[in-house]
């Protein structure tokens, strides 16, 4: 009697029978054609203006995400049914997504759109190697896969069922069109705001690090104390900002629970002209020549500026947005 031994695959040998012995499943190779066309919106001058990059990023932050991991969790087809694949994809990528932005909050390039989409393609990207390795691993009757032809089939004999008379079939193809018209009508909506949208600019001051984090409150005269000042343009149109900065010595009462203005004087002023849906981060350096001052404060004026008449509370006031920054000046 003869005895066959099999040896174990090592762990390269896996890895290699994985990637390069096996047949890459269809719903993940869309996956990655979905990303990199996402990456080619976000960065190819014509098409990062278009809503054609709002339509292509929605899904890489609302379900692919979660879609990926779900396929590393559960990668046989017995494991989880395709609907219950769908809402667990798109309740995990509600949480993942969040999870990023909090991470990049801690990096240079803070919470904004394209560092938050470019994170989670990269880490997309990743976990479709994962899900791709987890199914090499098992059987191929085991291995979950969407069939497109069979869910193709399954909405055809759904809403053109045969033997049906010609009115039902008729009534069949006007509620597919219908589901159809509201299916683009709401990813118009979305993409595609109207030009009564709401307008409004975006004002923020990031710390040394560009992030919420991590501003300066114990300032020394002659120091500098490097900061970032954020403007985003969502007015429709092209404006020229004015970006005021202004260092204040206050007072506060406690009767009447407010802060009083005993001295203000201009600290920096820069103007700079923005498209509409464009963004720009400036560095600021705070520096201060005498001290006393209790809170830096920062206005930015859209149309018109006031004259150097108007000051104190007024001229905060005229701004369009103010941001202040309690400071204790030694």
């Amino acid at each position: 009697m003869s005895v066959i031994l099999v040896s174990e695959k090592t762990g390269s040998e896996k890895i290699s029978s994985a990637f390069f012995g096996q047949q890459f499943p269809a719903d993940l190779a869309l996956v990655v054609l979905w990303l990199a066309a996402c990456v080619i919106t976000l960065y190819i001058p014509g098409l990062s203006e278009t809503p054609l990059r709002m339509l292509l990023a929605l899904p890489v932050l609302l379900f692919i995400p979660g879609y990926c991991l779900i396929a590393i969790l559960f990668p046989k087809s017995d494991d989880l049914g395709l609907m219950e694949r769908i809402m667990l994809s798109i309740g995990f990528s509600i949480v993942i997504v969040p999870l990023i932005g909090f991470g990049l909050n801690f990096t240079p390039w803070g919470i904004r759109f394209e560092p938050i989409v470019v994170a989670i393609i990269l880490l997309t990207w990743v976990m479709v190697l994962f899900a791709h390795y987890q199914r090499a691993g098992l059987p191929r009757e085991e291995r979950f896969r969407v069939s497109f032809s069979a869910i193709a089939g399954r909405i055809h004999g759904q809403f053109l069922p045969q033997g049906e008379k010609r009115v039902d079939r008729f009534l069949s193809v006007v509620l597919m069109l219908v589901i159809l018209v509201v299916i683009l009508t709401t990813i118009y909506v979305i993409v595609v705001p109207k030009e009564g949208a709401e307008r409004f600019s975006e004002f923020y001051i990031l710390g040394k690090n560009q992030t919420a984090a991590d501003y300066p409150d114990l300032i020394l005269p002659a120091e500098n104390y490097p900061m970032y000042i954020g403007v985003g343009n969502h007015e429709y149109r092209t404006i020229t900002y004015t970006i005021e900065t202004w260092t204040l010595r206050t007072e506060f009462d406690n009767v009447t629970n407010s802060s009083t203005i005993l001295e203000m004087d201009p600290n920096d002023r820069l103007t700079l002209t923005l498209a509409h849906n464009e963004t720009k981060i400036l560095p600021f350096n705070l520096f201060v020549i005498k001290p006393g001052y209790t809170r830096v404060e920062f206005l930015l004026f859209n149309d018109s500026v006031p004259g150097s008449e108007v000051t104190g509370s007024d001229r905060i006031n005229a701004s369009y947005r103010n941001l202040h920054l309690w400071v204790n000046s030694r």
